[in-house]
Protein backbone atom coordinates (compact mmCIF):
# COMPACT_ATOMS: atom_id res chain seq x y z
CA UNK A 1 0.00 0.00 0.00
CA UNK A 2 1.04 3.17 -1.00
CA UNK A 3 0.65 6.14 1.65
CA UNK A 4 0.89 9.77 1.18
CA UNK A 5 1.12 12.18 4.16
CA UNK A 6 -0.04 15.92 4.18
CA UNK A 7 1.14 17.68 7.84
CA UNK A 8 3.38 20.98 7.52
CA UNK A 9 4.86 19.71 10.66
CA UNK A 10 8.37 18.05 9.83
CA UNK A 11 8.64 16.02 12.96
CA UNK A 12 5.21 15.11 13.03
CA UNK A 13 5.17 14.09 9.80
CA UNK A 14 8.26 11.85 10.37
CA UNK A 15 6.85 10.05 13.70
CA UNK A 16 3.28 9.67 11.87
CA UNK A 17 5.25 7.91 8.56
CA UNK A 18 7.04 5.79 11.13
CA UNK A 19 4.46 4.76 13.02
CA UNK A 20 2.33 3.48 9.42
CA UNK A 21 5.27 1.73 8.60
CA UNK A 22 6.06 -0.06 11.90
CA UNK A 23 2.34 -0.77 12.20
CA UNK A 24 2.05 -2.39 8.40
CA UNK A 25 5.31 -3.43 6.55
CA UNK A 26 3.54 -3.84 3.98
CA UNK A 27 2.84 -0.18 3.38
CA UNK A 28 5.12 2.49 2.54
CA UNK A 29 5.20 6.35 2.90
CA UNK A 30 5.72 7.57 -0.93
CA UNK A 31 5.10 11.51 -0.04
CA UNK A 32 5.34 13.71 2.39
CA UNK A 33 3.52 16.96 1.55
CA UNK A 34 3.83 20.32 3.49
CA UNK A 35 1.29 22.59 2.05
CA UNK A 36 -1.76 23.36 0.08
CA UNK A 37 0.06 24.14 -3.14
CA UNK A 38 2.54 21.94 -2.77
CA UNK A 39 -0.10 18.95 -2.46
CA UNK A 40 -1.74 20.21 -5.27
CA UNK A 41 1.08 20.27 -7.64
CA UNK A 42 2.02 16.84 -6.61
CA UNK A 43 -1.36 15.16 -6.88
CA UNK A 44 -2.13 16.83 -10.52
CA UNK A 45 1.08 14.54 -11.60
CA UNK A 46 0.46 11.80 -9.42
CA UNK A 47 -2.04 9.02 -8.69
CA UNK A 48 -0.25 6.31 -7.29
CA UNK A 49 -0.88 5.98 -4.24
CA UNK A 50 -3.84 4.33 -1.93
CA UNK A 51 -4.32 6.24 0.96
CA UNK A 52 -4.08 10.02 2.31
CA UNK A 53 -3.12 10.92 6.11
CA UNK A 54 -4.30 14.26 5.48
CA UNK A 55 -3.69 17.28 8.97
CA UNK A 56 -6.41 19.76 7.91
CA UNK A 57 -4.90 22.88 9.21
CA UNK A 58 -2.02 23.88 7.33
CA UNK A 59 0.57 27.13 6.61
CA UNK A 60 -1.02 28.16 3.88
CA UNK A 61 -4.86 27.34 4.76
CA UNK A 62 -7.19 24.26 5.52
CA UNK A 63 -6.45 20.99 3.30
CA UNK A 64 -10.09 20.66 2.33
CA UNK A 65 -8.74 23.26 -0.54
CA UNK A 66 -6.72 20.26 -1.93
CA UNK A 67 -9.68 18.16 -2.06
CA UNK A 68 -12.03 20.31 -3.60
CA UNK A 69 -9.97 21.32 -6.54
CA UNK A 70 -8.29 18.57 -7.29
CA UNK A 71 -11.01 14.89 -7.88
CA UNK A 72 -9.08 12.05 -6.08
CA UNK A 73 -10.45 8.71 -5.69
CA UNK A 74 -7.97 7.72 -2.67
CA UNK A 75 -9.77 8.38 0.90
CA UNK A 76 -8.23 10.54 3.19
CA UNK A 77 -7.87 9.90 7.01
CA UNK A 78 -8.03 13.18 8.68
CA UNK A 79 -5.33 14.48 11.12
CA UNK A 80 -6.17 16.94 13.69
CA UNK A 81 -6.65 19.03 16.68
CA UNK A 82 -9.75 20.22 16.05
CA UNK A 83 -13.20 18.52 16.11
CA UNK A 84 -15.30 20.98 14.38
CA UNK A 85 -14.69 20.00 10.72
CA UNK A 86 -16.27 16.17 10.88
CA UNK A 87 -18.48 16.81 8.43
CA UNK A 88 -16.30 18.63 6.00
CA UNK A 89 -14.07 15.76 6.38
CA UNK A 90 -16.77 13.28 5.17
CA UNK A 91 -17.11 15.52 1.79
CA UNK A 92 -13.39 15.42 0.99
CA UNK A 93 -13.28 11.72 0.75
CA UNK A 94 -13.15 11.22 4.35
CA UNK A 95 -13.25 7.69 6.13
CA UNK A 96 -12.00 8.63 9.50
CA UNK A 97 -11.25 11.52 11.79
CA UNK A 98 -8.00 11.47 13.92
CA UNK A 99 -7.84 13.98 16.64
CA UNK A 100 -4.46 14.84 17.64
CA UNK A 101 -2.19 14.15 19.41
CA UNK A 102 -2.99 10.72 17.39
CA UNK A 103 -1.04 7.70 19.12
CA UNK A 104 -0.63 3.91 18.10
CA UNK A 105 -3.45 3.12 18.74
CA UNK A 106 -5.63 5.58 16.77
CA UNK A 107 -3.64 5.52 13.89
CA UNK A 108 -3.61 1.16 14.05
CA UNK A 109 -7.92 1.98 14.58
CA UNK A 110 -7.87 4.34 11.58
CA UNK A 111 -5.93 1.72 9.32
CA UNK A 112 -7.92 -1.35 10.22
CA UNK A 113 -11.20 0.31 9.39
CA UNK A 114 -9.49 1.53 5.82
CA UNK A 115 -8.80 -2.14 5.18
CA UNK A 116 -12.14 -3.19 6.28
CA UNK A 117 -13.97 -0.32 3.40
CA UNK A 118 -11.01 -1.66 1.12
CA UNK A 119 -12.22 -5.26 1.18
CA UNK A 120 -15.23 -6.09 -1.74
CA UNK A 121 -18.40 -5.10 -0.48
CA UNK A 122 -20.86 -7.81 0.30
CA UNK A 123 -24.52 -7.79 1.68
CA UNK A 124 -24.88 -7.48 5.32
CA UNK A 125 -20.87 -5.75 5.47
CA UNK A 126 -21.48 -4.46 9.13
CA UNK A 127 -18.86 -1.34 8.11
CA UNK A 128 -20.69 -0.07 4.80
CA UNK A 129 -24.47 -0.70 6.80
CA UNK A 130 -22.99 1.36 9.25
CA UNK A 131 -21.96 4.04 7.33
CA UNK A 132 -25.01 3.89 4.50
CA UNK A 133 -27.30 4.57 8.04
CA UNK A 134 -24.77 7.36 8.89
CA UNK A 135 -25.66 8.96 5.77
CA UNK A 136 -29.28 8.04 4.75
CA UNK A 137 -30.30 9.77 8.50
CA UNK A 138 -27.63 12.60 8.13
CA UNK A 139 -27.51 12.15 12.29
CA UNK A 140 -23.65 13.24 12.07
CA UNK A 141 -25.37 16.56 10.98
CA UNK A 142 -27.20 16.73 14.52
CA UNK A 143 -24.04 16.94 16.18
CA UNK A 144 -23.91 20.36 17.83
CA UNK A 145 -19.95 20.79 17.55
CA UNK A 146 -18.18 22.90 20.00
CA UNK A 147 -15.28 25.85 20.03
CA UNK A 148 -12.35 24.88 22.04
CA UNK A 149 -10.83 28.60 23.69
CA UNK A 150 -7.77 28.82 25.64
CA UNK A 151 -8.04 30.37 29.32
CA UNK A 152 -4.47 30.53 31.30
CA UNK A 153 -3.85 27.11 31.41
CA UNK A 154 -7.28 25.38 30.69
CA UNK A 155 -9.05 24.54 27.33
CA UNK A 156 -12.69 25.23 27.56
CA UNK A 157 -15.51 23.93 25.21
CA UNK A 158 -18.35 26.58 24.29
CA UNK A 159 -20.70 24.98 22.16
CA UNK A 160 -21.88 27.39 19.14
CA UNK A 161 -25.77 27.83 20.32
CA UNK A 162 -23.96 30.03 23.23
CA UNK A 163 -21.91 31.94 21.24
CA UNK A 164 -23.72 34.97 20.18
CA UNK A 165 -21.40 36.60 17.78
CA UNK A 166 -17.78 35.87 15.98
CA UNK A 167 -15.93 38.79 15.35
CA UNK A 168 -12.63 40.58 14.58
CA UNK A 169 -10.92 42.79 16.67
CA UNK A 170 -7.43 43.75 16.47
CA UNK A 171 -6.78 40.98 14.30
CA UNK A 172 -7.89 38.90 16.30
CA UNK A 173 -10.83 36.48 16.35
CA UNK A 174 -12.74 36.58 19.23
CA UNK A 175 -16.43 35.18 20.37
CA UNK A 176 -18.75 36.84 22.67
CA UNK A 177 -21.62 34.56 24.19
CA UNK A 178 -24.71 34.72 25.34
CA UNK A 179 -23.41 35.55 29.20
CA UNK A 180 -21.61 38.88 27.98
CA UNK A 181 -17.85 37.16 28.31
CA UNK A 182 -15.59 37.30 25.32
CA UNK A 183 -12.75 34.69 24.01
CA UNK A 184 -9.98 34.86 22.01
CA UNK A 185 -10.29 31.70 19.41
CA UNK A 186 -7.56 29.94 17.24
CA UNK A 187 -10.10 29.57 14.07
CA UNK A 188 -10.61 32.20 11.23
CA UNK A 189 -14.06 33.33 10.60
CA UNK A 190 -13.73 31.57 7.13
CA UNK A 191 -13.56 28.31 9.25
CA UNK A 192 -16.13 28.89 11.01
CA UNK A 193 -18.26 29.20 7.56
CA UNK A 194 -17.56 25.29 7.17
CA UNK A 195 -19.61 24.38 9.57
CA UNK A 196 -22.15 25.32 7.61
CA UNK A 197 -24.40 26.52 10.17
CA UNK A 198 -27.96 27.57 9.39
CA UNK A 199 -28.75 29.32 12.19
CA UNK A 200 -25.29 31.70 12.05
CA UNK A 201 -25.07 34.32 9.02
CA UNK A 202 -22.08 36.14 8.11
CA UNK A 203 -22.44 39.57 8.01
CA UNK A 204 -19.48 40.87 6.85
CA UNK A 205 -15.64 40.22 6.71
CA UNK A 206 -15.91 41.21 10.49
CA UNK A 207 -18.59 39.55 12.10
CA UNK A 208 -20.48 35.94 12.06
CA UNK A 209 -23.79 36.44 13.87
CA UNK A 210 -26.24 33.85 15.74
CA UNK A 211 -29.92 33.93 14.44
CA UNK A 212 -30.98 34.35 18.53
CA UNK A 213 -28.52 37.22 19.27
CA UNK A 214 -30.62 39.44 16.58
CA UNK A 215 -33.04 41.65 18.43
CA UNK A 216 -34.26 43.64 15.12
CA UNK A 217 -32.61 45.45 12.22
CA UNK A 218 -32.51 49.06 11.43
CA UNK A 219 -31.80 51.11 8.28
CA UNK A 220 -28.16 52.94 7.70
CA UNK A 221 -26.88 55.13 5.67
CA UNK A 222 -26.22 54.18 1.52
CA UNK A 223 -28.82 51.63 1.91
CA UNK A 224 -27.24 49.49 4.37
CA UNK A 225 -28.68 47.67 6.94
CA UNK A 226 -27.84 47.62 11.02
CA UNK A 227 -27.58 44.12 13.14
CA UNK A 228 -28.86 45.17 16.28
CA UNK A 229 -28.04 42.58 19.18
CA UNK A 230 -29.99 41.38 22.00
CA UNK A 231 -27.26 41.39 24.43
CA UNK A 232 -24.77 44.66 25.23
CA UNK A 233 -22.57 44.86 22.24
CA UNK A 234 -19.93 48.25 21.30
CA UNK A 235 -19.40 47.18 17.37
CA UNK A 236 -21.71 47.73 14.60
CA UNK A 237 -22.61 45.34 12.49
CA UNK A 238 -23.55 46.37 8.75
CA UNK A 239 -24.97 44.49 6.20
CA UNK A 240 -24.45 45.70 2.81
CA UNK A 241 -27.41 46.32 0.00
CA UNK A 242 -26.13 43.05 -1.89
CA UNK A 243 -26.57 40.98 1.34
CA UNK A 244 -29.61 42.61 2.15
CA UNK A 245 -31.79 39.90 0.40
CA UNK A 246 -29.74 37.48 1.97
CA UNK A 247 -29.88 38.30 5.32
CA UNK A 248 -33.86 39.16 5.27
CA UNK A 249 -34.48 35.45 3.46
CA UNK A 250 -32.18 33.91 6.36
CA UNK A 251 -34.05 36.57 8.89
CA UNK A 252 -37.28 34.79 7.71
CA UNK A 253 -36.33 30.82 7.79
CA UNK A 254 -34.61 30.99 11.29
Amino acid sequence: MKVVIIEDEQFTAEDLASVITELRDNYEVVKILSSISEAKKYFLQHNDFNLIFSDIHLGDGLSFEIFKSIPLRSPVIFCTAYDNYAIEAFKANGIDYVLKPVNRKNILEAIEKFERLSTPVKEGNPVMTELLELFKHKSFEKASPSILVHQKDKIIPIKMEEIAVFFIRNEITSILDFNGKVYSISETLEEIELLERLDFFRANRQFIVNRKAVKDVSQHFARKLVLNLSIPFTEQILVSKEKTPLLLKWLKNN
